[in-house]
């Protein structure tokens, strides 16, 4: 007996709806279903106030990938969005990521060989005759004192809740240090947000693919295999498998939304409160992701978010993997399972337990289903 779909994609976030576009476009039939009420997964974008509010945290596409550019594009375009965030230490700004503004706002110094010396004369205090054991240990050798203290340590301690002597070194392995006055947080070459909201572009993806909301995988597992002869699976893998040899750890956030009578709170998208006291890591105000000089005012109003950094608990959304040695090792066990499956596949952030950043999502879609559709 013929399925009735060729393929059941589990989960309409950036993964799942670009592996149904091109499934559809390869004449396959495709039944797209989403446990929460609206499609997207974490894009999804609520109109609050006539602003596009990111649900479930910002989110800036960016690449250097023409192709890919090329391709969301072609769906709707995107706008002029820069990434360029700040920081707020007990009141006072510094521009991100570290760079000659960040520098200046530290140190006072103005040039380049300034800013050099003075980091090095930091590395030098920290210099540890073995190789850095902990998250505190690597920053310290990488940036020295002042800035591990003021910009990293009270930040990170809130995103991950354990102190940084408790976190592996790789989690900061890699510290850009800018010797130029550019704020600009990425070195792709394109980046922006869609005009509209992301939603009109997950809209675009699954234009003509049947879908379903408020449908849980796991409340008909088996009624849902049997419609289709092929699963794209993109939600937790170590639930896809009840569990079998425990639960994956991830960090969670809660997000605190409020529409405030200004037309302009912080006069940024994104600003991080780095030290540890204040409870929550950052402010989102979700107008400057596509209102930019003068037009911010042409709103009365605005909204914010309040993101706060939590442990993930069952009945949460889980947002970030904890790829520790403990968690990898739990990981590759089930990610065994997964590849001797021959008409399920696993795709995206939580099936493959890494945080990947848009861009990579769909070109990971895009690979399985160069891949699979042939």
């Amino acid at each position: 007996m013929r399925n009735k779909y060729d393929y059941l994609i589990v989960g309409s976030g950036l993964f799942g709806a670009t592996f149904a576009h091109l499934a559809k476009q390869a004449g396959k039939r495709c039944l797209v279903i989403e446990k929460r009420a609206s499609l997207g997964g974490n894009v999804y974008c609520e109109q609050v106030e006539n602003i596009n509010v990111h649900k479930y945290g910002a989110h800036i596409f960016h690449t250097s990938n023409k192709a890919l550019w090329d391709f969301v594009n072609s769906f709707v375009p995107f706008n002029r969005y820069t990434n360029s965030p700040v920081a707020n230490y007990k009141g006072k700004i510094y521009n991100l990521p570290f760079n000659m503004n960040t520098f200046y706002q530290m140190w006072s110094v103005t040039t380049p060989e300034e800013a050099m010396r003075k980091i090095e004369e930091q590395r030098r205090i920290a210099a540890l005759d073995r190789d850095p054991r902990d998250l505190e240990e690597q920053a310290l050798s990488m940036v020295g004192k002042d800035i591990y203290e003021t910009l990293i340590k009270g930040y990170t301690e809130k995103q991950w809740g354990r102190p940084c002597s408790e976190l592996p070194a790789f989690i900061i392995r890699r510290l850009p240090l800018r010797f130029v006055f550019d704020n600009n947080y990425f070195n792709d070459t394109f980046q922006g947000i869609p005009i509209g909201g992301y939603n009109k572009f997950i809209d675009a993806l699954l234009d003509g693919v049947e879908t379903r909301v408020n449908t849980d995988f796991f409340s008909d597992k088996d009624g849902l295999l049997s419609v289709a002869g092929n699963v794209v699976y993109t939600g937790p893998i170590d639930e896809y498998y009840g569990y079998r040899f425990g639960r994956l750890q991830y960090r969670t956030v809660r997000f605190e939304q409020e529409i405030l009578d200004i037309p302009n709170y912080q006069g940024n998208a994104v600003v991080n409160y780095t030290e540890r006291e204040v409870p929550f890591t950052r402010i989102i105000e979700h107008k400057h992701f596509e209102s930019f000089g003068q037009e911010v005012y042409n709103n009365p109003k605005t909204v914010i978010s309040r993101e706060y950094s939590v442990e993930f608990k069952a009945g949460m959304e889980p947002f970030y993997p904890v790829n520790d040695e403990r968690n990898t090792a739990l990981y590759n066990m089930y990610s065994a399972l997964a590849q001797q499956e021959k008409n399920v596949f696993f795709g995206g952030r939580l099936a493959e337990y890494k945080l990947y950043d848009m861009a990579p999502t769909i070109e990971r879609a895009m690979a399985l289903a160069k891949t699979v559709l042939r």
